[in-house]
């Protein structure tokens, strides 16, 4: 804590010589010059201590950068990705590029379609009509994306089963509520 003013002090003096009296007021106008000048000694350290900070960590940062653009390849190829359990879920696909290779996570979706696969992303029609010799609904859709340079078809079509045809019930009385 900072001491009270005292008499040597030659703000007080100055003070005195203008004003003629040792009031509080000028007691308080030297105690507050003071906090302010330790007030911006303080503001200064912080702005320092945020400043080192920031640059440790831009430094962390360019260290994990330089590891990975070391790497001269140009041409790297992905696997699949292969879930961890099941058909789904997130897994692992691998890539090579000459002699290196590295793993990457990745997310299998849980509704992803088999015969084209996860990797091949198709915008979709609309379905067409039942067939009724076949039961099924129909529809085609174009390559919209490829990730990780997959192999994919540029159309394909899926089909699905119609829905079952529901009776209709007549919508009369049937003997329940109050008769009149």
């Amino acid at each position: 804590m900072l001491a009270h003013p005292s008499s040597t002090d030659p703000y007080l003096k100055l003070t005195r010589k203008y004003l003629g009296a040792r009031s509080s007021f000028v007691r308080n106008t030297i105690y507050c010059t003071k906090m302010r000048g330790v007030f911006s000694v303080i503001v200064v350290v912080l702005v320092a201590l945020m400043m080192v900070t920031a640059e440790a960590g831009r430094g962390k940062k360019e260290k994990g950068k330089g590891a990975k653009a070391a790497s001269d390849c140009a041409e790297w190829r992905y696997g699949n990705c292969v879930p961890n359990n099941g058909d789904c879920g997130m897994g692992v696909r691998e890539g090579a590029c000459n002699d290196q290779t590295k793993k990457l996570k990745c997310k299998v979706p849980c509704n992803w379609k088999k015969e084209f696969g996860a990797d091949c992303k198709y915008k979709f029609g609309s379905w067409g009509e039942c067939d009724t010799t076949t039961g099924l609904k129909n529809r085609s859709g174009t390559l919209k994306k490829a990730l990780y340079n997959a192999e994919c078809q540029t159309t394909i079509k899926v089909s699905k089963p119609c829905p079952p045809k529901t009776k209709t019930k007549a919508k009369g009385k049937k003997g329940k509520g109050k008769e009149n």
